[in-house]
């Protein structure tokens, strides 16, 4: 059966040929029970070093040390999404796919603007398979709504946001989107993925199918991940995109290191020679350092832009941060690594201290669950996805089946040769098919 299906799938993908999309503002009313946390302004880069100390520490959860209470948020914010469909439509009952990225990303995770798209999800999604996807800025990234880091922004609200927007896709009221789907799935990657995992706890027939990539339910690699970050106040890491000093303040600052004119190598040489720094050394310096972010977003092509982001947006430090976290040595174009460097995404207080909140299962959950991992993932695995310790476990995700006793498949797929950005990888369109396939098996392929 999954051979006949799995042919036919093949058969429908080749007869696609291109997709049309949609840039979408999207009015969203949220409700949700968020934590009430007794913690203070940040006022400087020490401070997000004293709150990563304390929320890494094994003396206990910090979390719960400065949970004061709950409150019920509520409001109406814009979302930024893109829907995507094929040009031509085979079939009267489509399969939406909803993607929410992970955090240190926005909507173009999954259609990365680098080398001409070749590592686009939604390319091999929407024109080899014929899935429509609505792809979001989560609220308080990108082009979306921004809000309280603190007191909004944290995993509860943001999985009502899903939910709403889930449910306009269900009774055909999502603007500019004329169908009613039948058929929806959410794909999620990492922090995206916990939010998808959180929709089936609290809105078990919301979705008709799971894909959760880059996690597991091992937390316990966290610390080091939040620890390698070192991170800093978003506004002074990144002060072009996410603060609110000048093109001309940061043009000075630059100056004052030696002459402006990259054309002049000569003569920056000779300058740099007083004080006995090569051009490759410089070229480093601002490549795998914070000199790098500190002048990301000085071409009009690095927008958009987050101008005059509070305090409890943070981000990790430098590239070697985003590399340590997200990506596998040797297995990834170097050049992307500086493209998704300068185009991060800051992530917040409230999503730090709930990134874990969801409930250890999702009981009552019935449709198909896929989890796609890299082997090397470091946040979620430590390492190495595959080191259980257990001969009779295959994986560390695979220990999620527990937390699915109702779902109507299960698997665990394991990458091999990829960190946690599995996006970022050269082999990242294999990780693609596998998804789409698993979807179609299901009977989740549009019809």
């Amino acid at each position: 059966m999954y051979i006949s299906l799995l042919a036919a799938s093949l058969a429908f993908a080749g007869s696609v040929a291109a997709k049309q999309c949609q840039n979408l503002t999207i009015p969203v009313c949220i409700s949700a029970r968020n934590g009430v946390f007794n913690l203070p302004t940040l006022q400087g880069n020490a401070d997000a070093t004293t709150f990563a100390q304390n929320l890494t520490s094994i003396r206990g959860n910090f979390t719960n040390e400065v949970l004061l209470g709950y409150a019920t948020v509520s409001g109406t914010y814009n979302i930024s999404a893109k829907f995507c469909k094929p040009d031509v439509q085979n079939g009267t009952n489509p399969t939406v796919q909803v993607l929410t990225h992970g955090l240190g990303f926005d909507k173009t995770y999954w259609d990365l603007p680098f080398n001409d798209f070749n590592y686009s999800y939604i390319d091999v999604a929407v024109d080899q398979y014929g899935f429509s996807t609505l792809s979001i800025d989560r609220l308080g990234e990108g082009n979306s709504s921004k809000a309280d880091p603190l007191s909004v922004l944290q995993a509860p609200a943001e999985m009502s946001v899903l939910y709403e927007l889930t449910s306009m896709l269900r009774n055909g009221t999502l603007p500019n989107v004329p169908h009613a789907f039948s058929k929806i799935v959410h794909v999620g990657h990492s922090f995206g993925s916990a939010l998808s995992y959180l929709l089936a706890v609290m809105h078990p027939t919301a979705s008709d199918g799971l894909i959760l990539t880059g996690f597991s339910q091992n937390g316990s690699y966290l610390p080091a991940t939040v620890a390698s970050w070192d991170s800093k106040l978003a506004r002074l890491n990144q002060p072009l995109r996410f603060g609110n000093i000048s093109y001309a303040a940061v043009s000075g600052a630059i100056s004052m290191l030696g002459s402006s004119s990259s054309s002049n190598t000569s003569q920056i040489a000779s300058s740099l020679a007083k004080y006995n720094i090569s051009l490759g050394e410089l070229q480093q310096l601002f490549q795998t350092t914070d000199l790098g972010d500190f002048i990301a977003g000085a071409q009009p092509t690095d927008l958009p832009h987050q101008a005059d982001l509070p305090s409890g947006y943070l981000t990790w430090t430098d590239a070697g941060s985003n590399q340590y976290a997200f990506l596998l040595p040797k297995f990834f174009d170097p050049s992307i690594l500086q493209f998704a460097e300068s185009t991060k995404f800051p992530y917040t207080l409230g999503e730090l201290l709930t990134i874990g909140s969801g409930p250890p299962m999702a009981p009552e959950f019935k449709g198909p669950v896929q989890i796609v991992t890299g082997r090397q993932d470091a946040i979620y695995c430590g390492g190495d996805c595959l080191a259980t310790g257990d001969p009779a476990l295959a994986s560390i995700p695979a220990k999620s089946k527990m937390a699915f006793p109702a779902a109507k498949a299960f698997e665990a797929y394991i990458q091999p040769d990829t960190a946690h950005g599995i996006n970022l990888h050269y082999n990242s369109t294999a990780a693609y098919n596998v998804i789409q396939r698993f979807l179609n098996s299901q009977g989740l392929a549009p019809s």
